[in-house]
């Protein structure tokens, strides 16, 4: 796989990448904000991308003005999604082609997601992968979520190697964003999520693709 050469660890972002998983948050929001009789905003999707789990229960107090504790927030988002996580989500396609390539070429594996980590754990699970990675963080675990490059910055210190030397997987711009500013290069793969946005992505990536199929069949 060519576009592996000098890479010695790869790290993917999990909803959108790793997982098809970006189509059920918009509606738990929507049945989030309804229970409070609040509409939801065209713009919300965009504006919260990037965000960890923490900053975006903090973006919805300030925004919608709730009166309610942060984590009983998280909890009920946690909730909504657990069961979908666990049964429901699949991996993106030829993904594990992709995963099994790095593991068999000794090449380090790391997530860097902005979802839960009570989510991550449940959906690599569910997908029998937790071994397959040496790290995985949550943007809730560094001081500012995506598009800085904090959560890039400590999965690569977990996995001991130079920043120069990994790959991210991203499907949104903020996330693409976050590896380039962390000095790493940078693979964007298509989500219908962030189709509106498409060229912004391409364009701020090293690479644009489709699927993982592009190329987990690329043994030049």
């Amino acid at each position: 796989m060519t576009y592996l050469e000098n890479i010695e660890a790869i790290i993917f972002d999990l909803d959108g990448t790793l997982v098809d998983s970006m189509w059920i948050w918009k509606q738990i929001d929507i049945d989030f904000l309804e229970k409070r009789g609040i509409v939801l905003p065209e713009d919300l999707q965009k504006d919260i991308e990037g965000m960890s789990f923490t900053e975006t229960a903090q973006y919805f107090m300030d925004r919608f003005q709730l009166n309610e504790p942060m984590e009983a927030i998280k909890d009920e988002w946690n909730a909504m999604a657990k069961d979908f996580y666990a049964n429901r989500i699949p991996l993106k396609h030829d993904v594990k082609k992709i995963i099994n390539h790095a593991l068999k070429e000794g090449i380090k594996l790391g997530i860097g997601t902005s979802n839960s980590r009570e989510l991550l754990m449940t959906v690599l699970e569910a997908h029998q992968m937790v071994s397959h990675f040496d790290a995985m963080r949550t943007s809730c675990e560094v001081k500012v979520g995506k598009p800085s490059p904090d959560i890039f910055l400590k999965v690569a210190e977990d996995l001991d190697v130079l920043p120069s030397k990994c790959l991210v997987f991203e499907d949104t711009y903020a996330g693409v964003q976050a590896a380039r500013n962390a000095g790493m290069r940078v693979i964007a793969i298509y989500d219908e999520i962030s189709a509106p946005y498409h060229s912004e992505i391409a364009e701020a990536a090293d690479h644009f693709i489709f699927g993982f199929s592009e190329i987990a069949d690329d043994r030049s």
